[in-house]
């Protein structure tokens, strides 16, 4: 079976790639911008979180004055 099996198997090619046209500034200023979002979206739901506890306290009083 050795005679199937070739004496150098291939290898992946590599890629390398560099940009023309790559701007520091820009690349920085979308991951900030992601950043913001992600904190934003925090934000939303510990208000969720707070609504769910204003809810139960509204309850709950409203079940021990009745």
């Amino acid at each position: 079976m050795g005679m199937f099996v070739p004496s150098r198997r291939p290898t992946h090619r590599r890629f390398s790639y560099e940009p023309k046209h790559y701007n520091p500034k820009r690349d920085e200023a979308i991951r900030r911008r992601i950043r913001i979002q992600s904190h934003s979206r925090r934000r939303k739901s510990s208000s969720f979180a707070f609504l769910v506890v204003l809810l139960a306290l509204a309850v709950f009083i409203y079940f021990k004055l009745v």
